[in-house]
Parts: C-alpha cells; sequence; structure tokens
C-alpha cells in the first residue's frame, strides 16, 4: 500500500514538472479509468496550486503578464481573421455554388496576395531609390493618362525609361547604391522566387487534393464532418448548406452514369468535336492574324504623329480596345461550342473550354511578343523599352475594363433575358473556364511588363480587388448553381498549372531574350549605353575580380551560373529526384490498392 501511495505521489509530482500539453497528452495515454485520471488531474492540479503560491510575487507577476499577452494575441489574431475581407465571402461561394465556382475565387485571391508581394519587392529595391534621384515632372496632367498611360505618366516611376543609370549615394559615408544591378537583380531574384512559389503551391495543392480512388461520400462525411463549436444560427444554416453541397458533390462522383452510345452516335459525336475543333482553332488563328497587322499598322501611326492630341490619344487605344475585344467575345463562342458537343460531365466541358481559350490568348500574346522584341525593339523610337510598357499598360487597364463588361453583359443582361424575355434559358450559370483564363492572360502581361514597368503589379493588384468583388456580386445576384453538381479536387492544381506553363515558361522566355540579346535604348533606363542588359552584370564581376574579398562571388559567377556542366549536373540530379518520387507515389498506389482488396476480403 505504502509503495503504490509513494508511487503515486511520485507520478503527481512528474506531472505537475511538466509543460501544459505534455501533462495533458501523458494523462490520456495512462491506462487507467476515467474516474481515475480525473482523479490524478485534480491531484497534480493541486499540487501546481501549491508549490505557485510558494514562488514570488515577481514571478507570479511574470507568469501572468505572459497569459495575458498570449491571450491578447489570440483575440488579435481572430479579429484580423474575421476583418479578412474574403474570409466570409469564400464560405458563403462554397456553401450556395460548391467547390468548382469556388475554385475560382480562391485562385483569384491567390493571384492578388501574389501581386500584393510583387509590388512590395519592386517598390522596395526599385522605386524607392529612384525616388530619392528623381527629377521634377514638368508635364501637366489632364486625366487622360490614366487611361493610355503616356504624356506625364511618361515621365514617372511607373516605365523604365525614367529611372536613371546612375549610382545613387545620398549620404557622405554611406554605401552607394547601384542601380543597374539593383534593377537587373531585383527582376531576376523576383522571378527565382515566382518559380519556386508556383513550384511548392503546384507540390502542394496536388499532395491535398489527390487522393487515388478516394470513396467521397461515407459515413464519416454524415457522422464526423460537424463542428460543434459552431453556435451562432448563421454560421450554424451556412456550415449545414457547405456540407449539403459537399455530400451532393460526392454523390454525383459516386453515382456517374456511363452512358452507351451506338456506332451511328459515336460517329456523330466524334464529327461534332472536330468541327468544334476546326472552328476554334481557324478562329484563334484568324485572330492572332488580325492581331499582328493591326500592331504593324499601330506602330506607325505611332511613329509618324497626329495633328492633335486627342487624335494621339485615341489612336493609341485602338490595339489594346481591339486584342481585348477579341479575347472577350471568342470565348464566348468557344462556351457555345462546349454546349453544342454535349460533354458528359461538367468537367470535361471546363477542361475543353480552357484548352481553346489557353490556345487563343497565349497565341496572342505571343504574337504581341514577337512585335514589341522585333519590331517595337528594332525602330527609331528613343526609349522603346517604355513603349513596350505602354503598350502592356493599355492591355491590362482595357482588359480589365473588358472583364467588367462582360460581367454586366454576359451575366446580368443574360440574367434579365433568361428571367423576363426568355424564360425557358433561365438564370445563366458561372463560366469558371472562361473567368480563369481571363485571370491568366491578365497574370501573364503583367509578368511580360514587370521588365518595363516595374509598378505594373500594383496596377493588377487593384484590378484584381476590384474584380473580385464585381465578380461576387454578378454571382449572387445573376448566377444560378450549377445544374450538374460535381467535384472539383484538382481544379486549382490545373489552374495553377496552366499559370506556370505554358504562361510563367513562356514569359521566362521573353524576358530572357530581352535581357541577353536586345541592345537598350542609348537615351534611356538605367541600362542606357550598354550592350545588353545582362552587360551590367559582367561589367560589376569584372570589378569584383580586383578585390581579394569578393573572390569568392567571381567564383560562383564563372564556375556555377555560367558553367553548363553545373546546370547540366543540377537537372540531372532533379530529374533522378523526380523518378524516384514517381516510383514512390506508384509503389504507394500499389500498396493502396492491394489494402483496399485486403479490406473488401
Amino acid at each position: 500500500f505504502f509503495h503504490g501511495f509513494d508511487a503515486e505521489e511520485d507520478l503527481v509530482g512528474h506531472l505537475a514538472s511538466m509543460s501544459t500539453n505534455e501533462r495533458i497528452k501523458a494523462i490520456q495515454k495512462m491506462p487507467e479509468t476515467m474516474r481515475k485520471k480525473r482523479e490524478i488531474r485534480k491531484k497534480v492540479l493541486k499540487e501546481i496550486k501549491k508549490s505557485s503560491t510558494q514562488h514570488s510575487c515577481c514571478t507570479q507577476c511574470l507568469q501572468g503578464a505572459a497569459v495575458s499577452f498570449r491571450r491578447f494575441g489570440n483575440t488579435l489574431s481572430e479579429y484580423f481573421h474575421q476583418l479578412w475581407v474574403w474570409h466570409k465571402t469564400l464560405k458563403i461561394i462554397g456553401a450556395e455554388f460548391g467547390t468548382s465556382v469556388l475554385s475560382y475565387f480562391v485562385f483569384l485571391k491567390w493571384l492578388l496576395n501574389f501581386n500584393i508581394f510583387s509590388f512590395l519587392i519592386n517598390f522596395s529595391f526599385i522605386t524607392i531609390p529612384q525616388f530619392l534621384a528623381a527629377e521634377p515632372n514638368n508635364l501637366s496632367f489632364t486625366g487622360l493618362e490614366l487611361f493610355t498611360g503616356a504624356g506625364y505618366l511618361q515621365q514617372t516611376v511607373l516605365y523604365y525609361g525614367f529611372y536613371t543609370n546612375a549610382t545613387i549615394s545620398k549620404m557622405e559615408n554611406g554605401p552607394p547604391y547601384n542601380m543597374q544591378l539593383a534593377y537587373i537583380f531585383t527582376v531576376g531574384i523576383y522571378f527565382v522566387i515566382c518559380f519556386l512559389i508556383l513550384l511548392f503551391s503546384m507540390a502542394k495543392s496536388f499532395s491535398r487534393n489527390f487522393n487515388p480512388q478516394a470513396i467521397s461520400v461515407n459515413a464519416s462525411k454524415l457522422l464526423c464532418t460537424w463542428d460543434f463549436n459552431i453556435t451562432n444560427e448563421k454560421a450554424v444554416k451556412l456550415k449545414q448548406k457547405n456540407l449539403r453541397t459537399q455530400i451532393k458533390e460526392g454523390l454525383a462522383e459516386v453515382n456517374k452514369e456511363v452512358l452507351n452510345f451506338s456506332a451511328m452516335e459515336r460517329v456523330f459525336r466524334i464529327a461534332v468535336h472536330l468541327f468544334a475543333w476546326v472552328a476554334s482553332l481557324g478562329t484563334a488563328a484568324a485572330a492572332c492574324t488580325g492581331v499582328y497587322f493591326l500592331s504593324i499598322n499601330n506602330l506607325q501611326l505611332f511613329m509618324k504623329g497626329h495633328r492633335n492630341d486627342l487624335e494621339s490619344q485615341t489612336a493609341m487605344l485602338v490595339l489594346p480596345v481591339i486584342v481585348s475585344l477579341l479575347n472577350t467575345l471568342i470565348p464566348f463562342l468557344f462556351s457555345w461550342l462546349g454546349h453544342v458537343e454535349r460533354f458528359q460531365t461538367p468537367g470535361h466541358h471546363i477542361y475543353v473550354t480552357i484548352t481553346r481559350n489557353i490556345i487563343l490568348k497565349m497565341s496572342v500574346v505571343g504574337i504581341l511578343c514577337y512585335y514589341w522584341l522585333n519590331i517595337v525593339a528594332g525602330s527609331e523610337s528613343q526609349c522603346w523599352e517604355t513603349l513596350v510598357g505602354q503598350d502592356i499598360y493599355r492591355l491590362v487597364l482595357v482588359d480589365f475594363i473588358f472583364c467588367l463588361l462582360g460581367s454586366f453583359f454576359g451575366e446580368f443582361l443574360r440574367r434579365i433575358i433568361g428571367t423576363t424575355v426568355c424564360k425557358s434559358l433561365g438564370r445563366p450559370e458561372f463560366d469558371i473556364g472562361r473567368n480563369v483564363l481571363d485571370l491568366i492572360y491578365a497574370q501573364t502581361l503583367t509578368w511580360i511588363g514587370i521588365l518595363f514597368s516595374p509598378l505594373l503589379p500594383g496596377v493588377q493588384m487593384i484590378a484584381f480587388f476590384i474584380v473580385f468583388f464585381v465578380k461576387k456580386v454578378s454571382l449572387m445576384r445573376n448566377c444560378q448553381p450549377p445544374c450538374k453538381v460535381w467535384r472539383t479536387a484538382q481544379m486549382m492544381t490545373s489552374f495553377i498549372f496552366l499559370l506556370f506553363c505554358p504562361s510563367f515558361l513562356g514569359v521566362l522566355s521573353v524576358v530572357g531574350v530581352t535581357v541577353w540579346r536586345l541592345q537598350p535604348s542609348e537615351g534611356c533606363g538605367p541600362f542606357r549605353g550598354l550592350s545588353s542588359m545582362y552587360a551590367a552584370v559582367t561589367e560589376w564581376i569584372q570589378i569584383l575580380e580586383s578585390y581579394t574579398v569578393s573572390k569568392w562571388v567571381v567564383w560562383i559567377y564563372h564556375n556555377l551560373i555560367t558553367n553548363e556542366l553545373f546546370f547540366f549536373i543540377l537537372s540531372s540530379f532533379v530529374l533522378i529526384v523526380t523518378y524516384l518520387y514517381w516510383q514512390i507515389i506508384q509503389g504507394r498506389k500499389s500498396m493502396t490498392e492491394l489494402l483496399r482488396k485486403q479490406i473488401n476480403n
């Protein structure tokens, strides 16, 4: 008896010396009854209270302050979480319209955060130092420059041509700030960070959503999903809607019907698909041809000049208006073709529409990049980089305006017609494919324009913020939930993949050609007078070779950065690791299938 009593005292003393989390876990793991565990916990708390009274007043004050500070931090975190504008909005959209529509808004929020990060980097390391060396702008501001990007804005930090090529030093003993190196290293490191973020985001989204042969609807969805901490009546109803939508999506996935078509019906469906693809590719080719000839004509008009300022400003907007008009109207044709094809699942319809839109928009962007890098860069303009920056600024702005108009004409008027004029049409469904490709197209333009307009992510950030709430209001007021409920486990992963390839990889090739191949303008920008933008790095390395302290930087440059063998070895290592992970995934799939068969047996 006394031995057991001493052992329990030792146990209580040992538990009292633990932290709170460790103590809770240790008591939970004890092979005792709940009654015995409660008794031990009471004794431990008494022991802790007894020992705490022996501490000094100063120690108790410090402990009380730490607890109060922790509670204040938790309260502040919850407060900011509630202030985050789209927290509740995303919950409502997911409950009302399902995960397919929700994935668009999650992707839009992700891009908005991405552009906030981009703007902060460029503003901190490129724009703020330029403010210290900037000369006053003597041009008058009329307000029309906000749409054209020319005039007053041409002599501001918005464009490449305004930045100096001098070394900035405002303090006598302070270190100088090399604007050339700051510009190229900020843009270069930014694209490296973008590459890593996209890569890890794809991997994270894939690992979170990929579940081979998962059974979506089971007892756990009904019995283990409810959060009993919810007490607010509105939150309870929202959670009920969300759970009901998830169950519908799971049931739709399990109860998919496989339609059996006759030979004649299959031939007819194949013919319809071929016709739709021929029409889509033909329309995209015609649009690219029109954009190419219009862009050449646009440059000729711009170089000749105009009789008055209003005519000049109007001519500048012709190219972006036509491009945005094509990018807005042709996707409606693609959506109509998708309805004509009558896919078996909404997922097939969305992915085919996205593929056609990505071919159209990336082809148009490719034609514009060829025009900028070969025709504008070879023109007689004093600062061709600023011309390219202005073109991209106008494209981004006009595309944003057409995006808002698309919500009005494509959803609001369609709802009016479907509920008053032709009631058989009903309310429209939210076109996920078209809207997602609008976001990818806008982000692609922003990435291309960063080199020529460092503050363009700030413009896109404001545009995405407005688009989020306009689309949210239009969705709630004008659209109906999808007629066919379906689960979209990999939708977000697909969006990020499309943003990575072909969008981001295409942008890297454009930036690479601009930095390594093209000669900068002689009279503007931080790289004036150099054979290429990359020549600034080469000259900097030559300067470092004369300093003994910087020999390691020179060694890294010559043996790693400019060494093809290093990148070959690095690529081989990445491919080997990728192959090993692929084999691990295949092994896990086989093991999962084997265990599933054993469970069935």
